[in-house]
């Protein structure tokens, strides 16, 4: 079976009928809605004479303290719609790692800001999102392989300091003034 198309943001608003105020996590949320959401976070707008697109999610990161973590929310949305409609756990779960990469890169100051340009994890969701419904359960080796991949650099990161403060409570010596 043919790989389904990335599919590229609408700047359209969805065509069905529902009003923003009755569009809330509770409701069933179509494609459009999600798309639009992908949308507005990742791709919304482009720099002009180049095809670089980006959306809210990086200029929300520019507010210190709390832009990231309100671009995490909103990005959330996407993970808690596909949860709702029954997608694999392991998409699910490849939902939050892209999340989790795009955040623990967005932590950093300006680098941050370009990984939400070009890591795009809603987009990329909300792509999983859609491959999961037209192939439903049937899960490709990249899938576990990033599952896998993330996890264990998580780890070392993780880990990472831990084993330099070790490294280093052995390897000092004690000064005498």
């Amino acid at each position: 079976m043919a790989k389904p198309p990335y599919i590229r943001g609408e700047i359209l608003p969805p065509e069905s009928q529902s009003s923003f105020s009755e569009f809330s996590l509770t409701t069933s949320t179509s494609d459009e809605h999600l798309n639009l959401i992908a949308t507005w976070l990742d791709d919304r707008f482009e720099i002009p004479g180049t095809r670089i697109r980006f959306g809210l999610d990086a200029l929300i990161g520019w507010i210190p303290g709390i832009g990231d973590a309100l671009a995490a929310v909103a990005s959330l949305f996407i993970v808690f719609a596909a949860w709702k409609r029954g997608a694999a756990r392991i998409t699910v779960l490849r939902m939050m790692l892209n999340l989790a990469v795009e955040d623990a890169l967005g932590a950093v100051p300006i680098v941050g800001d370009l990984a939400h340009v070009a890591w795009k994890a809603n987009r990329r969701n909300y792509n999983l999102l859609i491959r999961d419904q037209h192939h439903q359960r049937r899960h490709t080796w990249q899938d576990w392989l990033f599952v896998i991949a993330a996890c264990l650099i998580m780890l070392v990161l993780i880990l990472a300091p831990f084993v330099l403060l070790i490294y280093l409570f052995k390897h000092t010596t004690t000064f005498k003034f």
